[in-house]
């Protein structure tokens, strides 16, 4: 498992490489890949949520006030927070994102390790809350790099996000109304570098084996399970490759097949699936 400071840092790289691609974007009301979504609206869901995780890291009653209206509308609060935060923020948006990002890595850094901080759904200990962070800045990170015709490049977020896909195998079958398999499954990735991720007890029958880029993808759902270069072994584990979903919420759509599997170069996150033939280890997660 990473260390806490490993994730901070993890947390900050992505951020920053996030900001720095939408900074060379001149049009924030450019269309991203989610359907309705312009980088002014990726950018403004990413400032609401550090804002509001930075209120939880730090105002536990301000984020008891935050939970009591998120119930009245659990499904729409927070596009509709975004929403309004992009309205308000006008031109500022990008400086508000700044300040709210920093002031929240730096209060999950100072955090007690120890201690959870409250949620939506279950208290977070603060690196836990940086790994989400890091998923769904990267997750978002990767529209906005659509929209800017860009490679997004944060190696050191990808082992991260692989692991929070993995750990919510079973969430992806219960929200789809499906029983989890009772057998863990074997997920074992490549990295650009060659060295390889790998999840579960290591003698599964259920396989999962492929680039890890393409896993991060496919589990925040922004790439077509017929577009990956993903190995499933085992009917289980190709069914779950169909449904996987490590964000919270209701089943989302995905994206369209393009009718190919994914062939990017090694210098923007290589999806080949080789390893590489020195140098290569594996980190079991």
């Amino acid at each position: 498992m990473p260390s806490n400071n490993a994730v901070f840092d993890a947390l900050r790289n992505t951020s920053d490489a996030v900001a720095a691609v939408a900074a060379g974007i001149p049009n924030w009301s450019a269309a991203t890949p989610a359907p309705g979504w312009t980088v002014g609206h990726q950018v403004a869901h990413l400032t609401w949520t550090d804002e509001v995780s930075l209120i939880a890291a730090t105002d536990p009653d301000g984020f008891a006030v935050i939970l009591q209206r998120a119930a009245q509308d659990p499904h729409g609060f927070v596009d509709e927070g975004a929403r309004q935060l992009l309205d308000e923020a006008g031109d500022g948006l990008g400086a508000r994102w700044a300040a709210g990002r920093t002031a929240l890595h730096d209060a999950l850094a100072a955090a007690d390790p120890g201690t959870p901080l409250p949620w939506f759904g279950p208290p977070m200990r603060p690196h836990t809350m940086a790994t989400a962070r890091v998923m769904e800045t990267w997750a978002h990170g990767l529209d906005i790099a659509d929209a800017a015709g860009v490679a997004l490049d944060v190696p050191d977020a990808l082992p991260l996000v692989a692991r929070i896909g993995y750990k919510t195998r079973d969430f992806a079958y219960q929200v789809n109304g499906q029983t989890p398999p009772a057998e863990p499954f074997d997920v074992v990735l490549t990295a650009a570098d060659g060295s390889e991720v790998a999840f579960g007890p290591g003698d599964s029958a259920q396989r999962v084996t492929g680039p890890l880029i393409d896993f991060c993808k496919l589990v925040t759902q922004r790439i077509a399970r017929e577009d990956t270069a993903l190995v499933a072994v085992g009917d289980d584990a190709a069914h779950w490759l169909t449904i996987a979903q490590c964000f919270a919420g209701l089943p989302g759509a995905g994206r369209p097949a393009t009718g190919g599997a994914a062939t990017e170069s090694a210098a923007t996150g290589s999806l080949a699936t080789s390893r590489a033939a020195t140098g290569s280890h594996t980190e079991r997660i």
